[in-house]
């Protein structure tokens, strides 16, 4: 039991590393590469604290390198569903019982090996199993996992702190209480943090959580279970089951102890969810919470003032940083005519001076997409875009797949500002431009604010103060993270919390108290010291 007011270490953003040749970061990353790539590992799911292996052993394989052998991992059922449910729900009671502080430290202690003796193997996973280059990974999976797990612990503690006031005689409080069930959390590939903070933040808060990874980033995440468990993570809080998507979403729907799910991933599925969630309400015992970061389609405004070589770093940095797979690259652009033909020159040039080849060399910027469905995908745009007479490659438009799903970053340049590239998620290294007249600014606003479904992120170029604040009022729905002067991708944990809305998800803003506040159910008390003894009141009296 806690018998002091505790005050939680004062959370940082962890400094990112640079990996320069000769540096000791770098030398020990490259190190855990190699050893990495050398073994084969078996990979259980985790329930209830056991291994648990099935005879559907199914191969883990570099995007760049298809041919090359990680390891294995077990694919489960339905019936495994049940068992990790079952597990959660025998955790419950004693870890919802836990004082506050206790599972904080489980979580700060994680913060530290992650940034510390883990370091350079969770790095290394995200390289290997997602390929992602030394930089991508070292903001991803060491640095933004550390401060999600840092702040989280922080913003718990100013939720705690958050209580009402009290009369004279009364004493009120506000308590806030984990979930009556257990949390389902549904994890993407693209960000190895983001599979670590879904499951990680609803446990925090008191919840027990049943974690599916995405399947292409099971390789990493087997890395977080074994920091959760050296953590000191109680067995059965997080249970890590690898099982298919509709299989695994139909037993939570219909499970009456079914009481929130934590998603990031595409924009149908979530919907799939939803519905089926709707479907099932009134099998479940309270009304689930949805949350969840879906699509994006995001996009950089310019205006006549911006500078031109500004414009062109942002595009090249925002739309092709681990090959546009995230949920906030730029990946439509309007640009003025007066300054596109300098914004043009530079693009180009930088995007064709990229190094494209497998993240142990790290020399090279570019790696390969996540897998052949995401590889045919997104080369369907290129063709698409090579034989449509409104669209010009004027970058990139080549792919090859006979080692690694490798495409070259292509911008594409559309004199139909409704092309279907300039509407529809890509998720890969495609950027389409509309280049627009000067002085149309105002309109070419109001047509990015309906061309799209989407509002995740998006950025505004401009020197002109008055053009900052028209797109500013205008775009006021169209991005949950708005970036003045900055490619719209980067969102730092305790910075720039993250989500957006429309079909860009729930906007439950990942990294900040926001998001925790969804994984309690606050319970009021009203103490009163000295209860009255008559029911009259006052007015009541004779004159």
């Amino acid at each position: 039991m806690s018998r002091g007011l505790y005050h939680v270490p004062k959370a940082y953003n962890e400094a990112v590393k640079e990996y320069a040749p000769g540096s000791a970061e770098r030398k020990e990353l490259k190190a855990m590469i190699s050893k990495m790539r050398s073994e084969v590992v078996d990979i259980p799911m985790f329930i209830g604290g056991k291994e648990v292996r099935t005879n559907d052993i199914r191969s883990i394989h570099p995007p760049h390198d298809h041919q090359h052998l990680l390891g294995h991992y077990h694919y489960g059922t339905a019936d495994h569903v049940h068992d990790a449910i079952k597990a959660a729900l025998k955790a419950r009671k004693g870890w919802q019982d836990l004082p506050w502080d206790q599972r904080a430290a489980v979580f700060l202690k994680a913060a530290d090996l992650v940034s510390g003796p883990y370091r350079a193997k969770i790095n290394a996973a995200t390289m290997l199993g997602q390929s992602k280059n030394a930089f991508q990974a070292e903001i991803d999976a060491a640095c933004e996992m550390a401060d999600f797990f840092r702040f989280n612990v922080e913003f718990m503690s100013d939720i705690y702190n958050q209580q009402p006031n009290s009369s004279k005689g009364v004493w009120n409080r506000v308590e806030q209480r984990p979930l009556e069930g257990f949390v389902y959390a549904i994890t993407p590939f693209n960000f190895t943090s983001i599979a670590g903070n879904l499951p990680a933040a609803p446990a925090l808060m008191g919840n027990v959580v049943v974690w599916k990874p995405a399947e292409t980033q099971i390789y990493s995440a087997a890395v977080l279970m074994e920091i959760f468990r050296e953590a000191g993570l109680p067995d059965g809080v997080i249970n890590m089951v690898f099982v298919n998507g509709p299989v695994g979403g139909k037993v939570m729907a219909m499970h009456p102890d079914f009481v929130g799910v934590h998603f990031t991933g595409s924009t149908e599925v979530f919907k799939r969810i939803w519905k089926a969630i709707g479907d099932n309400v009134s099998l479940h015992n309270t009304y689930p919470k949805i949350v969840g970061e879906t699509g994006g389609k995001d996009f950089v405004m310019v205006h006549k003032s911006a500078k031109p070589e500004q414009v062109a770093t942002a595009l090249a940095r925002g739309a092709f940083e681990y090959q546009g797979q995230k949920c906030s690259a730029a990946s439509r652009a309007y640009i003025p005519d007066n300054i596109w033909p300098q914004v043009k020159a530079k693009l180009v040039t930088d995007v064709n001076s990229f190094k494209m080849g497998g993240p142990e060399d790290f020399r090279n910027f570019i790696n390969a997409v996540i897998d052949e469905a995401a590889f045919e995908k997104i080369t369907s745009y290129i063709d698409h875009a090579k034989n449509d007479a409104t669209c010009e490659i004027i970058a990139g438009g080549d792919y090859d797949k006979s080692v690694g799903y490798f495409i070259e970053p292509t911008v594409i340049v559309t004199t139909d500002p409704q092309y279907r590239s300039m509407q529809e998620e890509i998720f890969g290294p495609v950027l389409t431009i509309y280049v627009y007249p000067a002085d149309q600014y105002e309109e070419t606003l109001e047509m990015l604010d309906k061309t799209s479904p989407y509002a995740l992120t998006g950025a505004i170029f401009a020197q002109d103060r008055w053009a900052i604040e028209t797109a500013f009022s205008k775009l006021v729905n169209s991005a949950g993270n708005f970036y003045i002067n900055d490619k719209p991708t980067g969102a730092v944990v305790g910075q720039q919390p993250f989500g957006g809305a429309r079909a860009s998800g729930t906007n439950d803003k990942s990294g900040s108290y926001l998001n925790l506040l969804r994984w309690v159910s606050p319970r009021t008390i009203k103490e009163n010291f000295i209860p009255p003894i008559d029911y009259r009141y006052r007015f009541m009296d004779e004159a």
